[in-house]
């Protein structure tokens, strides 16, 4: 599947996105952990500094976007399907929540460094996964934060991730996902090393489809999110 297919597959999917019984109320039940997983690693002061500043790619319809902007961070989000974008602008907005959304890849983004980033289920979307997190570096103050959550290229992710949540539970669409394009941690943490980035958390999700419900577990052999610092400038 090429990009402007899994653009069109989410523009698709887009009227449902806040829908939290919906296709993507997976999401939803991975926000309830992601959330905390990051806010937690940041650890933003509690002064009157100025606000981090956050970059949400591949936002979809605004889930994370608006949570994070919610605790208090200034949030510029990202995605190329242009109705999710439509989408996340109008419920912000009908939640009061000032976020800069903009639509498109992160290559059309202007080249302004950020706090964080965060790549939450989206490398597993994307022809080239290092070109991505270049993009990201590059955009990523000395200091900060880089995010990625994704799903674990391994049988027990094909048996969980594919065969049970897309056609025995269906908790998500079919072909949502292509298991050749999942990822390896270490597919991302070696080529990160080389460039600066150190790995300051890492955690494996389970998911239990009754509910479904969502919970940390140290085995990363399906769902696994990481927190990287970036400890010198480019």
């Amino acid at each position: 599947m090429n990009t402007q297919q899994e653009i069109a597959k989410f523009n698709d999917l887009a009227e449902r996105w806040w829908d939290t019984s919906g296709p993507m109320a997976p999401l939803h039940g991975l926000n309830s952990l992601r959330v905390p997983f990051i806010h937690e690693t940041l650890d933003p002061p509690s002064t009157n500094r100025p606000p981090m500043v956050v970059l949400d790619v591949g936002c979809g319809a605004g889930i994370l976007s608006e949570s994070m902007a919610s605790l208090g961070y200034q949030v510029v989000a990202t995605d190329p399907a242009a109705r999710n974008i439509e989408i996340a602008r109008n419920h912000a907005k009908q939640m009061g929540l000032d976020i800069d959304y903009h639509e498109g890849l992160i290559e059309n983004l202007e080249l302004k460094t950020f706090d964080a980033i965060l790549v939450m289920e989206v490398v597993e979307h994307v022809p080239d996964v290092q070109i991505l997190l270049n993009e990201c570096i590059k955009r990523l103050k000395p200091g900060g934060h880089l995010f990625v959550a994704t799903i674990n290229r391994t049988l027990a992710s094909f048996v969980t991730a594919i065969v049970g949540a897309e056609y025995v539970f269906r908790m998500l669409p079919r072909g949502t996902h292509e298991w050749s394009k999942f990822v390896k941690p270490e597919e991302i943490i070696s080529p990160l090393a080389k460039r600066g980035m150190t790995v300051v958390k890492g955690a494996g999700v389970s998911v239990n489809p009754f509910g479904p419900s969502f919970a940390l577990t140290k085995y990363m052999g399906v769902n696994y999110m990481l927190a990287f610092k970036k400890e010198n400038a480019e």
